[in-house]
């Protein structure tokens, strides 16, 4: 189960590397919660489609996924795990490390994220 938690996580972030919408809404649970550096939102589906769409001219590269720990809990799973990616946007290319976790909740028999964090590292 672990690895599928993880699997999921890995199809939204290719999703994210590729601007598939429709993959990234059909893997969240709305309304979501989110948390970073720009603070902490309660987001319903149409904000998000806003804040996807508003990344619209940067590129994200996952370039390792690592220290992965995942927790199962009959129909909800967290896992936390640490990301390195690659940003690009107006022709300026830049790294960055983060500490990530995600919930994931199973309703209907279908995975959906309902809260993801990043904390930057320096």
């Amino acid at each position: 189960m672990e690895n599928e938690i993880l699997g999921f996580e890995k199809k939204y972030w290719e999703a994210m590397e590729a601007h598939d919408f429709e993959t990234v809404k059909n893997l969240t649970r709305f309304p979501c919660i989110t948390a970073g550096k720009d603070g902490v939102r309660n987001v319903d589906e149409a904000s998000f489609k806003k804040m996807f769409e508003s990344g619209a001219g940067v590129n994200w590269t996952v370039l390792d996924i690592s220290g992965v720990e995942t927790q199962i809990f009959d129909n909800n799973a967290v896992i936390a795990y640490l990301i390195e990616l690659e940003h690009s946007a107006e022709g300026k290319t830049s790294s960055m490390k983060c500490a990530c976790t995600s919930t994931w909740i199973k309703d209907d028999n279908t995975w959906r994220c309902a809260m993801h964090t990043e904390s930057d590292l320096k």
